[in-house]
């Protein structure tokens, strides 16, 4: 990317439509705390530079989670999220500033990209999502009228803009003494021009009650499955992909060890059995069975528990067959079959460096690791 970035981070969100008694960006979510999560999602190398706008009353805790990443500093906020921006904007040097909510922990790197994307193209970017349901104007308690649904867009954060530009925006909101706006883009639509809208995400959710949080509860599984070489056949499959080798692996469905290790991984972060369990290997329906197949009837089996695939990372461990330019196709087919983005989707491959069954060339070892989200 071209320009240097810069992020604010708004976090002096008190809680109180959460019950919370506290800032609900120090509230825990999962081992970490709600803004931990939202740094860490900016935690990546095309970002120079985050400022996290927070209380008086929360700032020393603040710089002690900030103290964690970074490139990051902290400065106190206002009485309002206008004055937070505005006192963050001082601090910011870089050519573009992406301006979020602390709350909105699940903001995925393609979010953030097409975002700074659409500054560099357009000269803004605000995250939006179409709206799903009908949006209706209230009087009295009584509908006055109903907007045309496809013409609507739910704003969310990050918001970008040229920092030059935002800046100014704000000065002059802020000399004329006109400083209740909602958003980062109500301003910039009042003193500079009509901001672009990019793509949002759905998961890319604000936490504001309760409900929020504790459907923000993650689950996560730990699957490994190794097979060795024998088999009379010229290729090995990995994620239904097809790699020549000089023999295949020996199993009683089709062998295919990474898939064996990720359907042990979701039903391990589901809490069932084991897939010896469901696909066992005596009997003769899954003789030689498509290990594909099997994963979509897992995928299944998830979602009937009310989970879904959030990510996956995926280690494999082999000798041979080199592995290095079939990885992309691996994540294709996987990605795919567990009905996600590409994006959360991490494969590794490496030897054992002529160590043990694997570096003898004996057999694949496959180690999966899955994070589940709530349906």
């Amino acid at each position: 990317m071209s320009h240097s970035i810069g992020v604010i981070i708004c976090a002096g969100g008190q809680g109180t439509r959460a019950g919370f008694s506290k800032n609900k960006t120090l509230v825990s979510i999962g081992t970490d705390c709600v803004l931990q999560k939202t740094l860490s999602a900016f935690d990546f190398p095309a970002v120079n530079e985050i400022v996290v706008a927070g209380s008086q009353s929360d700032y020393d805790k603040i710089v002690k989670i900030c103290a964690q990443f970074l490139r990051t500093q902290t400065v106190v906020g206002g009485a309002t999220r206008f004055d937070s921006v505005y006192n963050a904007l001082q601090e910011i040097h870089a050519d573009i500033v992406l301006i979020h909510d602390g709350a909105r922990p699940f903001v995925s790197r393609k979010t953030i990209e097409e975002c700074i994307r659409s500054v560099e193209t357009y000269g803004s970017g605000i995250c939006a999502t179409p709206c799903l349901e009908t949006v209706a104007i209230a009087e009295n308690g009584k509908i006055h009228s109903v907007p045309q649904r496809d013409t609507l867009r739910q704003i969310q954060t990050p918001q970008g803009f040229f920092t030059k530009e935002i800046r100014s925006a704000y000065e002059r909101a802020k000399s004329e003494n006109t400083t209740d706006f909602t958003d980062d883009s109500s301003v910039f639509s009042a003193y500079v021009d009509a901001p672009t809208l990019c793509d949002g995400d759905y998961t890319n959710k604000k936490l504001t009650y309760a409900e929020d949080f504790r459907s923000a509860f993650a689950r996560c599984g730990f699957g490994i499955d190794t097979h060795a070489f024998g088999k009379a056949q010229d290729y090995i499959l990995l994620a239904g992909v097809k790699i020549p080798s000089d023999s295949g692996l020996i199993a009683h469905s089709d062998g295919d060890v990474l898939a064996h290790a990720v359907m042990d991984a979701m039903l391990s972060g589901a809490g069932l059995r084991d897939i010896g369990y469901y696909f066992p290997d005596n009997d003769e329906r899954w003789k030689n069975a498509d290990s594909m197949k099997m994963l979509s009837q897992v995928v299944e089996m998830l979602n009937a528990q009310g989970f879904a695939v959030q990510n996956i990372s995926v280690a494999v461990q082999a000798e041979k067959p080199r592995l290095a330019k079939f990885i992309e196709n691996i994540k294709r087919a996987l990605a795919d079959a567990l009905q996600i983005d590409p994006n959360a989707v991490g494969i590794t491959a490496g030897t054992n460096e002529g160590l043990g069954y694997v570096g003898e060339g004996k057999g694949i070892t496959v180690s999966a690791y899955v994070l589940l989200r709530e349906l």
